[in-house]
């Protein structure tokens, strides 16, 4: 089974054709699968891993992807198997693989430790190449400071409301308090348009969260950055993530004819969806397991 006979793909989807020999093309018909569905599908039930290593570019979101959106962002908890699961796959792949998350990259490392990857923090304002170079945060941290100062008074009011500073970004997080939703997102609004030192910034909703994050950047622009870099370079790019703030990279990999894939329920642009963060934490280990036994069997008649 190829990579893409685990994705079952809607009825009006042309079977993709790759960009050139070897890179990464499916070796079926794309028939549906258990696994993952064509978004505007159905519930999606437990996804086989492909058994024959595929030229991939991977992308993992974070948060409602590779782990469970919690209460507050720094009670995330990750299975104790994933940092292991992404380096074997950063392996097989020959590194293309990277983080790109809306947190900053040291957030990332924290939680994910011992793994180190390529990634991209911030919704792509911070970037870690797999050469292992970074790109520096813009410098306009201090450019937030009016907004800084509003949430700080909006959360000491209401403890269940919680401010996440990203230096680069700012996000009010909600989820504590649904009923204030509303609220929250005017409170953005409000104070991003009538500042001139925000002019800069753009307001990002989520999952329970709404963002202030820099203007002219987005996942999409940050996987056109990797992909144009080796190794991930001539593979076939593949991003799976869960939130609204995954489509532009979902809107890209598309137009690279890669694999968008969205974790959970939700309306999306992704052709395909893999019901929750478990089954695809089952997949990755999996995918993991059967490349380093395709590898090991080569290397056992090389």
């Amino acid at each position: 089974m190829t990579g893409e006979e685990s994705f079952s793909r809607a009825a009006d989807e042309p079977s993709p054709t790759p960009s050139r020999p070897g890179a990464g093309a499916p070796g079926g018909q794309g028939q549906a699968g258990p696994g993952m569905d064509a978004a505007r599908n159905g519930p999606c039930g437990a996804l086989p891993a492909p058994s024959v290593k595929e030229r991939w570019s991977l992308f993992l979101d974070f948060d409602g992807t590779l782990a469970e959106i919690a209460e507050t962002p720094d009670r995330v908890r990750v299975d104790a198997a994933l940092p292991a699961t992404l380096m074997a796959l950063h392996r097989v792949f020959d590194g293309a693989l990277a983080l790109v998350s809306g947190r900053p990259i040291a957030d990332l490392d924290a939680f994910l430790s011992p793994a180190r990857l390529p990634a991209a923090g911030v919704h792509g304002f911070e970037r870690r190449s797999a050469k292992g170079g970074s790109r520096p945060e813009p410098a306009i941290a201090r450019a937030l400071d009016p907004l800084r100062a509003v949430l700080a008074r909006r959360a000491a009011e209401d403890p269940r409301l919680v401010v996440e500073d990203k230096g680069a970004a700012l996000a009010l997080h909600y989820r504590r308090a649904p009923e204030r939703e509303e609220e929250c997102r005017r409170l953005m609004a409000r104070v991003l348009e009538g500042s001139p030192a925000l002019a800069g910034f753009r307001m990002m909703p989520g999952k329970m969260v709404v963002e202030a994050t820099p203007a002219g950047g987005d996942k999409g622009t940050v996987i056109r950055e990797f992909m144009r870099e080796p190794p991930f370079a001539g593979r076939r790019p593949v991003f799976i993530g869960d939130d609204c703030t995954d489509e532009d990279g979902f809107r890209v990999v598309t137009e690279l004819r890669g694999i968008a894939v969205k974790v959970g329920e939700g309306r999306t642009r992704a052709r395909f969806r893999i019901a929750s963060v478990a089954a695809l934490g089952a997949w990755l280990r999996a995918l993991a397991g059967a490349e380093q036994a395709a590898a090991g069997s080569v290397e056992g008649r090389a």
